[in-house]
């Protein structure tokens, strides 16, 4: 649900979900306050911002600017406090954002009416629940509905009368809230006017509220009249916002976003409380997606996305003109596709760069190095200089010649005023007076080497015991398989797989087509089906192999565990599920050679741990003792950008094998195809040659796997791996966006650009919502 309420201070608390609270400052002049009012524009800049939880601090004095219709990608690590600036913002929680701007965060849109127009959640569709999901539609199409029936309503002359009295009265009490907000924030004279404000808008309620309890007898025709004419004038408004923002056309956007989203044509049309966790999420993008906001803030957007439509998002969010985006994903290729802007959360500050990550990063190391060897030449060079000028003086005062001795200690003077930067701020020679403002006790401003976190290590037993006598980990020869009452629809048709010893294999293809009930096959699980076998081939697993899975449900079932042993920690889980052969020391040792040390690790209980904090649990569990195959279906979910290349350095030495199911193109490549991390990821450490410039050789353990494609049942090898399967996936996508008429047609705004239509396109763009028709409508 879109949430416009703003707290009435510089300052707001909420609860965290996590525990404690939001507690959120932020600087605010008259200026800024005037700007609450009647903004320019949609553009937010809050100064001095401050962000804490309980008694941690996550943001500290920094700013926060978004330019309006920017595309913004937001980073840091995992525990920075991502989604909760994002909840700050979304929840109105940061004094200084102008009233009017309509913010949608991804996931508020499942808080709805348990019933409307006699329709219960139960019987809701999916495409309803979509469509619902716009407050300020179905609160336009209610009052449409409502005046329209009592204006047609011929034979009941007092029907026109109460319907405009009830819609008036709904949003004068909007407009009393608001203006409680106001009088509560504002002190001084303008808080005093305000209070006067408040005191009328509370008269007039109350005066709305009389009218509308109004004996019918007591109403004079002539006011009856001019009420009956009102409701038709309000009708007509009311009709001319909905024409605006393109009501008419909401149930066919919802249709072609869910459509473009993954699902399929019988899917939309079943009831939503049928629908999994992974499908309600999609189903909450979707309804962020289909309603215009002027901001829209996406928390992990591809999370259970399969490639396809993954691509379908980016350039759907790259096609929206005009609504500012602020997205956090760990997926590094979708977050370079639709980023235009970066903001990184470091050192409890944002930083701003206009470009992607990698291009950040790229250029952050480059900038480093160049000043690291700037600052070597300088220094050297300084040395050498005073080395120069103590000789110079030594010389001096042994021929007792003063002339020497001043020149020798005017050179020393002048010494520490040659050395500093010598680049100005447009790249050309220094200048004092332009590129050095204020007071300062050099000539020259020091050089300054941009610091780098320290990268995210991850480690565990790189051997596996010994086999003892060769073979494949696991060979399917002629596998099938289908689910019970459903012979007919074969999930696995003909498979042949074989995985030896030290292997890498990926594991690519839609959401549903098979790509678990193979994994589930290869453990020998009933984890999706009791007694999972195959309905035809045979399955042979080497007879002293141990597999371990990381599944996409890990997270969850630790969460779920958590919630009913409520002091379990970490530690102590992990020792329970390893047995009596773990002690605490070796528990407490493959946690912190995973990242999760100290406290965290023996006190935090389970449950308060991070998504990230319980992938690591989750991977213990399986790293001990470490198995011979490997299995990591999604792992990178709850994973930020620089642990996912922890997480690839260390699988990249690992000596057993692996199996990989992913939808991120980077994992996959680094992971089953062997390519450098560091060339991807150019924020990685990699090693440096003499030159300084990163090595393309690759590390031991980094040979080169095989990427399956898995479609209609069959297992195809791709011969250029991930490459290969992206140009597919690109060419799904592409259908997809044909399917929904052309992304062009949906767009929002005040004016249609020239070339915004698509050569597809079957009708022409309409003009989107002004503010207006998104305000509490037209003035009685």
């Amino acid at each position: 649900m879109v949430k416009k309420g703003k707290e009435s201070a510089a300052s707001a608390v909420e609860e965290h979900p996590g525990g404690g609270h939001i507690i959120v400052t932020a600087q605010q002049s008259r200026y800024a306050l005037d700007a609450i009012d009647a903004p320019a524009s949609k553009e937010i800049l809050i100064k001095d911002l401050t962000i804490s939880v309980s008694n941690r601090e996550l943001l500290v004095h920094t700013t926060l600017h978004l330019v309006e219709s920017r595309h913004y990608v937001l980073v840091g690590r995992n525990g920075t406090g991502k989604s909760t600036l994002l909840k700050a913002i979304g929840d109105g929680l940061i004094p200084g954002i102008p009233w009017s701007t309509r913010i949608l965060l991804l996931g508020q849109t499942r808080d709805v009416e348990d019933d409307f127009d006699g329709l219960s959640l139960e019987d809701e569709t999916v495409l309803q629940h979509v469509v619902r999901s716009d407050r300020v539609r179905e609160r336009c199409m209610r009052e449409a509905k409502a005046l329209s029936e009592a204006v047609e309503h011929s034979s009941n002359p007092m029907a026109p009368v109460k319907a405009v009295r009830r819609i008036a009265h709904e949003r004068l009490t909007l407009q009393l809230k608001e203006a409680h907000r106001i009088a509560e924030r504002r002190s001084g004279a303008r808080g005093k006017l305000a209070r006067k404000e408040l005191i009328k808008f509370e008269e007039r309620v109350e005066e709305s509220k009389a009218r509308l309890e109004q004996d019918e007898s007591e109403i004079d025709p002539a006011k009856m009249s001019d009420e009956t004419r009102d409701a038709a004038d309000m009708l007509a408004g009311v009709q001319a916002t909905l024409e605006l923002m393109d009501a008419s056309e909401a149930e066919a956007k919802a249709r072609l976003v869910l459509l473009g989203l993954g699902f399929k044509e019988d899917r939309i049309d079943k009831p939503f409380s049928e629908l999994s966790g992974g499908w309600r999420t999609r189903c909450d993008l979707a309804c962020a997606l289909c309603q215009y906001a002027d901001v829209l803030l996406l928390d992990e957007p591809t999370n259970f996305l399969d490639l396809p439509s993954i691509i379908w998002l980016q350039d759907y969010i790259r096609n929206l003109k005009h609504t500012t985006v602020l997205i956090t994903t760990h997926d590094r290729d979708f977050g370079d596709a639709v980023a235009e802007e970066l903001i990184v959360l470091r050192n409890q500050t944002l930083e701003k760069f206009r470009g992607h990550l990698s291009l950040y990063e790229r250029e952050r190391y480059k900038k480093a190095r160049y000043l690291t060897k700037m600052k070597d030449a300088q220094d050297k060079q300084k040395k050498h200089m005073e080395k120069t000028v103590q000789n110079n003086i030594k010389a001096a005062r042994e021929k007792g010649d003063d002339k020497k001795l001043k020149q020798a200690a005017s050179r020393k003077k002048k010494l520490d005023e040659r050395m500093g930067i010598q680049v100005g701020l447009k790249g050309g020679r220094f200048k004092l007076n332009r590129d050095l403002g204020g007071y300062h006790t050099n000539m020259r401003a020091e050089i300054e080497i941009p610091d780098f976190d320290p990268p995210v290590k991850l480690g565990f037993p790189r051997q596996p015991p010994d086999l003892r006598f060769p073979g494949s980990l696991v060979s399917l020869e002629k596998v099938s398989f289908s689910y019970p009452g459903r012979r007919k629809v074969p999930v696995l048709t003909d498979v042949d797989l074989t995985i030896p010893p030290g292997a890498r294999v990926g594991l690519a293809g839609l959401n549903g087509s098979g790509k678990t009930t193979i994994v589930s096959l290869i453990m020998d699980s009933g984890d999706a089906v009791e007694g999972l076998r195959p309905t035809k081939g045979t399955i042979t697993r080497h007879s002293r192999a141990k597999f371990g899975r990381f599944s996409q449900q890990s997270v969850e079932e630790l969460t779920a565990l958590a919630a009913q042993k409520p002091q379990l920690t970490a530690m102590s889980h992990l020792m329970e599920a390893a047995g009596e052969e773990m002690a605490e020391k070796d528990a407490r040792q493959i946690l912190g050679s995973l990242g999760l040390q100290g406290q965290p690790a023996s006190d935090v209980p389970l449950g308060l741990l991070s998504g990230g904090q319980k992938v690591r649990v989750a991977l213990a569990k399986l790293l001990w003792p470490p198995p011979q195959l490997l299995i990591l279906d999604e792992v990178t979910t709850h994973l930020d950008a620089d642990t996912i290349l922890g997480l690839v350095n260390a699988l990249r030495e690992y000596d057993g094998a692996l199996v990989v199911v992913t939808h991120d193109r980077f994992f996959m490549r680094t992971v089953v195809e062997g390519e450098s991390p560091y060339k991807l990821a150019p924020g990685g450490v990699a090693e440096e040659d003499a030159d300084g410039e990163a090595s393309d050789d690759e590390e031991p353990g980094a040979a080169a796997g095989t990427v399956y494609r898995l479609a209609r049942g069959q297992l195809k090898k791709l011969e250029r791996g991930m490459e290969q399967y992206e140009e597919i996936a690109a060419r799904t996508a592409a259908r997809l966006a044909r399917r929904t008429g052309g992304r062009g047609r949906w767009q929002y705004g005040p004016t249609v650009q020239a070339g915004e239509v698509p050569a597809s396109a079957t009708r022409s763009v309409p003009a989107g919502p002004s503010r207006k028709c998104w305000e509490l409508g037209p003035p009685l």
